[in-house]
């Protein structure tokens, strides 16, 4: 019998898909790049993961929606700033609609110019190399040209839709 050539419906909604995917705890990312413009745009991600050592590759998902959308996908170079447990307000300040993101938040170009969130726990920045359109998202898939990480610092952590600054029990 040959395998099947496409997935079985699901037998369940998007609630409980949802809920399903709270329970896997997460780092926290504020991912960065320029606009056509030179403006800075920036959003709170989880959808972060190492793909490969060598070469030096991370991939990030966002929604085909998304505002930010056409400068991550004309962008040659974009930021992953992994926060650090003591900047919960910024995540939740880059996940905020209808604001100015940058407005009184301190940080600095990167080698290719793209915002570097300070104090962040690291900071991947990277070459968008490829991207892959799956679903209500896009895969973007970064080659990391640099790299950095603050000794000592505690992750910012989600799980169950909420913030930690440490592990819950």
């Amino acid at each position: 019998m040959s395998p099947p050539s496409r997935a079985a419906t699901p037998a369940f909604g998007a609630d409980d898909f949802r809920a399903s995917l709270a329970m896997f705890a997460t780092g926290v990312t504020i991912v960065t790049a320029l606009d056509a413009t030179g403006r800075p745009v920036g959003l709170t991600a989880n959808s972060f993961n190492s793909v490969s050592i060598e070469p030096p590759l991370v991939l990030w998902s966002l929604s085909r929606h998304a505002g930010s959308m056409p400068a991550f996908k004309r962008g040659s170079h974009y930021a992953i700033n992994i926060l650090s447990a003591d900047q919960k307000a910024l995540a939740e300040r880059f996940a905020s609609k209808d604001i100015e993101r940058f407005e009184g938040v301190s940080h600095r170009a990167g080698a290719s110019g793209v915002p570097l969130i300070d104090g962040a726990a690291a900071v991947f920045e990277c070459f968008n190399r490829s991207r892959y359109e799956e679903g209500d998202h896009v895969i973007f898939v970064g080659e990391v040209e640099h790299c950095a990480r603050r000794e000592g610092a505690k992750p910012l952590l989600f799980h169950g839709g909420r913030y930690f600054t440490e592990l819950p029990l």
